[in-house]
């Protein structure tokens, strides 16, 4: 088969040498450098060693129950069962994980994890080893690699995927193939405050909803708990949590058992909660501790963090610093089946970009490699195989604006639209905390911005596009969704204090 893989990171690599080793013609393409985009941002690591205490029966359940119980069993099932073969994989394609001086790998834990059993790579580097593993492997092959191509669309004739539209260097080109595996990650630059790379715009998934395909689960966005809280958005690992460091309030005292008997090591979405709150309750950030690690092991476990803090003035050995939550995974997408299969014959979807059922209403730390390495695979295995009927599901979001009042038409208070003022209004309407009158207001102005928006031209009229698009589709369904679960998290009426507006005055 001709196969087109659209995305470099981990899903979309794994999903190419997949194919290319069982034969497949395959051409890669990908929107910046080989290798670019949220993979290699990645700290944590990979979840799914298990020592003697732990199975993979228990990873299943900590899955399932970090996803609110909307986690589908079968997925979940699959992730942890092909979960060792896939780290052994990664290992022998030159992945160097952390091990201790017999050479038995070390495992970390992070919130939510009722073992340690999270393989990781240069102390707090792993998506950045895994990146370079993948595309260097990539290298080695007789895969077609197309970098700096923008995809504006997806081909569907006769009611199937055959190809792609490319924009590259201005000019408009089509690709023919007989399956097209999206793996364009997630759709993180919606919120004025995100630690995804600049190109997570949900270009994939903006283009699979054009094409008909059904997307679901856009209303659970994923706020990771501990952003540093000065300057660029940069990421602490929950590792470091996972390690013993505590979350603390202006007098000293850890707050997050308020919130849950787990602290610090509570789901992802109570904790971010709990942070937000406190630092609305107390006018400034809150903290995190990790002064009782010490100097050595700080700067041995978590390299890359101690040297952005320290060159962004902390030192974290002898000072608590500052944190806020920060948009950082989207756990809908495009619908799949258990081999990456979407709604549209031809049509696959794997990694962020993708709804596997595996994350329910919110994802499981370090899980999100696992399953791109995952169903990578699983995607690459289904080639070729007679496509399934499609089950009668289709998207519940309209590609097309929606009719919209004149009151309306210059948007949000009068406000133009630009990339800006729509991520503070996703930031602010549905954003950590959620609102029935801040998300129909969301939904009203983005439907005004998208109703007037002219045709992109551009790569980032293209991406604004998109942004809107599933802007849109997101308040939608956050609206729709009256009661709280997971990362979706409803307050009666208004709320007074965003969490932006305490991150921004830091």
């Amino acid at each position: 088969m001709n196969v087109l893989v659209v995305g470099s990171g981990i899903a979309g690599l794994t999903a190419a040498l997949h194919a290319q080793e069982s034969g497949h013609d395959v051409t890669l393409v990908t929107k910046g450098a080989l290798g670019d985009g949220s993979t290699g941002y990645a700290q944590g690591g990979v979840a799914g060693v298990y020592g003697p205490d732990d199975s993979a029966q228990q990873h299943a359940a900590d899955t399932m129950v970090a996803g609110a119980g909307l986690s589908d069993a079968a997925a979940v099932d699959a992730l942890v069962a092909d979960g060792a073969e896939r780290i052994a994989e990664l290992i022998s394609r030159g992945v160097a994980f952390d091990r201790d001086p017999d050479g038995v790998l070390l495992l970390g834990r992070e919130a939510a994890h009722s073992h340690a059993r999270i393989v990781h790579a240069g102390g707090d580097a792993t998506g950045a080893a895994i990146s370079r593993a993948l595309v260097a492997a990539v290298r080695r092959t007789a895969i077609g690699v197309i970098e700096h191509a923008f995809v504006t669309d997806l081909i569907v004739e006769g009611g199937a995927v055959g190809g792609i539209r490319l924009l590259i260097d201005e000019a408009v080109t089509a690709l023919r193939a007989d399956a097209v595996v999206v793996a364009t990650g997630g759709a993180g630059h919606l919120f004025a405050h995100t630690t995804n790379p600049t190109g997570t715009t949900g270009d994939g998934i903006a283009a699979a909803m054009r094409a008909g395909a059904a997307v679901d689960d856009l209303e659970f966005v994923q706020f990771h708990p501990t952003i540093l809280a000065a300057g660029p958005a940069f990421l602490i690992s929950e590792a470091v949590r996972g390690e013993g460091a505590t979350l603390i309030d202006d007098q000293g005292r850890r707050f997050a058992f308020d919130s849950h008997p787990d602290g610090e090591l509570a789901p992802r979405d109570v904790v971010s909660r709990a942070i937000a709150r406190q630092a609305a309750a107390q006018g400034s950030p809150a903290r995190l501790d990790a002064t009782m690690l010490g100097a050595e092991t700080l700067a041995a476990r978590f390299p890359t963090i101690d040297r952005v803090t320290r060159a962004r003035g902390f030192d974290w050995s002898r000072e608590p610093i500052p944190v806020t939550p920060a948009a950082h995974y989207l756990m809908g997408g495009i619908v799949t089946d258990l081999h990456g299969r979407s709604t549209i014959p031809g049509l696959f979807a794997v990694g962020e970009a993708a709804r596997t059922g595996v994350h329910g209403a919110n994802r499981l730390a370090s899980n999100s490699l696992l399953e791109g390495a995952v169903f990578g695979a699983r995607a690459a295995a289904a080639l070729g195989e007679p496509w399934p009927d499609s089950p009668p599901l289709r998207s519940r979001y309209s590609t097309d604006p929606a009719p919209v009042s004149l009151e309306y038409r210059d948007g949000s208070d009068g406000v133009p639209f630009g990339r800006a003022a729509l991520q503070q209004l996703m930031w602010d309407e549905v954003g950590l905390l959620r609102t029935d009158e801040g998300l129909q207001h969301a939904l009203d102005t983005v439907r005004a911005w998208r109703s007037d928006a002219s045709a992109p031209q551009t790569v980032a009229e293209h991406e604004d596009a998109n942004l809107l698009l599933i802007a849109e589709a997101t308040a939608s369904a956050a609206l729709a969704r009256a009661d709280s679960v997971g990362a979706h998290f409803r307050l009666a009426g208004r709320r007074a204090t965003a969490p932006a507006q305490i991150l921004e005055t830091v």
